[in-house]
């Protein structure tokens, strides 16, 4: 026959007893290891003894407050009625039962919570007026603005911007998204797009990621999208900058409050 939750015992189950032999002292083991001292019940002489005060338990090791003799009686009762709690008795949980790490102001050994920082920063810019080029790479050095319409919201301390150099608030491990959008203008084009430049010492530039698309007559719409992941280890070397590109007349649309080309920075953890 199956049953829905605890299967019913098969045994008889009996509360247990223990005699002691008693002698010139005051310590003693236990047949069964017990977890409080209210697990038993002691008689000294018949007489019911106060737990903690009259006597103590730690495992098996029973201990009185005072030694007895040979001539004195005693037993105890492991009890067999046991309380459910949703947590372990205040000053119950031993060392031996924790495992891994623990706050530092519960303990004397100095040990600590292992922590890894979440994202604590987000931030994304746009280009706010529209611009006409004829060929070759062109660095995006003006009209940059956070973008602030729409419900947009920001994590933590922005990006800085000066004449197209994007510098960090904060070291760490960034992850950064640039869209790049416009148009052919007069022909075909087969090269339309942009780049994302990385120094590594505040002066030199090297291309860290390309995208480009192409336009298949005149005012043929292109968008690409690239991203790449940087260690910024150190704010003041490490930069940032985009470039468009094209291989004949394009043109990139562009407007305050709508985000046609752009950029967003997410800073994923610690260096």
């Amino acid at each position: 026959m199956a049953y829905i939750g605890v299967q019913p015992q098969d045994t008889f189950i009996s509360i247990d007893k223990q005699t002691f032999s008693t002698s010139a002292t005051a310590t003693y083991t236990l047949d069964h290891t017990v977890g409080s001292v209210n697990d038993i019940a002691l008689f000294l002489n018949n007489v019911r003894q106060e737990p903690t005060t009259a006597y103590t338990i730690s495992g098996t090791t029973l201990t009185l407050a005072s030694a007895i003799t040979s001539s004195d009686s005693m037993y105890c009762i492991y009890l067999g009625k046991s309380i459910g709690t949703q947590a372990p008795a205040t000053g119950s949980v031993t060392n031996a039962m924790l495992a891994g790490s623990i706050a530092t102001s519960k303990l004397t050994d100095g040990s600590t919570f292992a922590t890894t920082n979440g994202i604590t920063m987000a931030n994304a810019w746009r280009v706010t007026a529209s611009f006409a080029q004829t060929s070759g790479q062109v660095d995006i050095t003006s009209n940059w603005e956070i973008c602030d319409t729409d419900n947009y919201s920001s994590i933590g301390s922005d990006m800085s911007e000066s004449s197209g150099i994007f510098t960090f608030p904060s070291t760490g491990i960034y992850l950064i998204t640039y869209r790049n959008q416009g148009r052919s203008e007069g022909a075909a084009r087969a090269r339309l797009g942009g780049r994302i430049k990385v120094t590594q010492d505040n002066s030199s530039y090297a291309t860290a990621s390309l995208a480009f698309s192409s336009g298949s007559g005149h005012l043929s719409n292109f968008c690409t999208f690239q991203q790449i992941i940087l260690d910024v280890s150190s704010t003041t070397n490490i930069k940032v900058k985009f470039t468009s590109e094209v291989d004949g007349s394009a043109f990139f649309d562009n407007e305050t409050g709508l985000t046609y080309n752009g950029v967003t920075f997410l800073r994923l953890g610690d260096t």
